[in-house]
């Protein structure tokens, strides 16, 4: 599946995550939300294309310490298939990015259906009901530009964009006001070409 993403967390700037590094927010974790649209994709014979979903997490240190938190919100018009394939996907069990996440699963919290709104544009911006609502704002490059990363060891994508993730989020008992944040493009498949990099929440 293919589409565009924007993410919030609480780590001051820049987020030392996606290098695998010790979370900078409060205590020392990471609390974070992404929210996805798919443009294109499918899970075998379920057509996801035009789904929103929001992917909510909390890291209670480095990513490959284990032991997170995740829940998901899929947007209140997807189809009970639709929704399924996402459970499926985004709990691991159909390999692909998400594969690699399920072994640092510490507590699975479960899966909901809400308004989920994701918004394209120089400023994305994602929403879930009325519980979680934030905005991108980039931070700008020498050349007039948007800072961005490349090539990090965990990443939703080869290179994203990032800047500040100002909103608000209490999902799953996950509450927090967001600093940091990132978008891209994205491409996930149950194959994943050699050498792309791991994904990133």
């Amino acid at each position: 599946m293919s589409g565009t993403y924007a993410g919030s967390c609480t780590c001051q700037l820049v987020c030392p995550c996606p290098v695998d590094g010790v979370p900078t927010g409060p205590g020392g974790e990471c609390r974070n939300l992404n929210v996805f649209h798919i443009a294109r994709g499918n899970h075998d014979a379920t057509d996801l294309s035009g789904v929103d979903f929001a992917f909510v997490a909390w890291f209670p240190a480095n990513l490959t310490a284990g032991g997170w938190k995740v829940g998901v919100v899929v947007d209140q018009s997807a189809s009970d298939a639709q929704v399924g394939a996402l459970e499926t996907i985004l709990r691991g069990q159909a390999g692909g990015p998400f594969g690699d996440f399920a072994g640092l699963y510490g507590e699975w919290l479960g899966l909901e259906r809400a308004a989920v709104t994701f918004t394209d544009g120089e400023r994305p911006s994602g929403s879930v009901s009325d519980k979680a609502r934030f905005t991108f704002e980039p931070l700008p490059g020498p050349d007039g530009g948007v800072t961005t990363v490349k090539n990090a060891m965990y990443g939703f994508a080869p290179e994203f964009l990032i800047g500040k993730g100002p909103g608000h989020v209490d999902l799953f008992g996950i509450d927090f006001d967001g600093i940091y944040g990132e978008t891209s493009d994205f491409t996930f498949a149950s194959e994943m070409a050699e050498g792309a990099p791991k994904g990133r929440v």
